[in-house]
């Protein structure tokens, strides 16, 4: 199992010392199952897979400003 230091401000360490003391744990166990939920995080796989599916979506799409590109400014679209 490898080290990892880190640095961290005095008084956010004392409350979680605290407050993984009140859960009957520790703070290292609590960072260590953080590390281990965060890199396994099925979601964020899920959340890549969606986005690239949604880019394909768009790429492959057929809409937008036409082969000509826009033909309007803002000022045509509001009037002032």
């Amino acid at each position: 199992m490898a080290n990892l230091t880190l640095s961290i401000d005095d008084g956010v360490l004392k409350r979680a010392r605290i407050r993984a003391i009140e859960e009957d744990t520790s703070v290292n166990a609590r960072v260590r199952d953080f590390l281990s939920s965060y890199a396994d995080d099925p979601v964020t796989e899920q959340r890549k897979q969606a986005a690239a599916q949604i880019l394909q979506l768009a790429d492959s799409g057929h809409y937008g400003s036409g082969p000509q590109g826009r033909t309007w400014t803002r000022d045509d679209l509001y009037e002032r």
